[in-house]
């Protein structure tokens, strides 16, 4: 059983500096093309696929920032 809860802590630190990296790649800077931004959010679904399981609550939260980056941008428009 030590093994196994082992292999899962792995798995968790690796997720954790995937999804920091997937984060800093959300940036408006970074990703400014449209098919960066296709990638980022094929790398967010991704990311939420793997952290689905996890109940570290570092992968959790990483999955929530993730997921708010690939939300549309709203524009706030004023009209006279």
């Amino acid at each position: 059983m030590n093994k196994v809860a082992a292999i899962d802590h792995t798995i968790d630190e690796v997720l954790v500096q995937l999804g920091h990296m997937v984060l800093r790649l959300s940036s408006p800077q970074v990703t400014k093309r449209d098919d960066e931004r296709r990638a980022l959010v094929r790398s967010v679904n991704h990311f939420s696929v793997c952290a689905a399981r996890s109940v570290d609550p570092r992968v959790r939260e990483l999955n929530a920032a993730l997921s708010e980056t690939i939300k549309p941008r709203l524009r706030l428009v004023v009209s006279r």
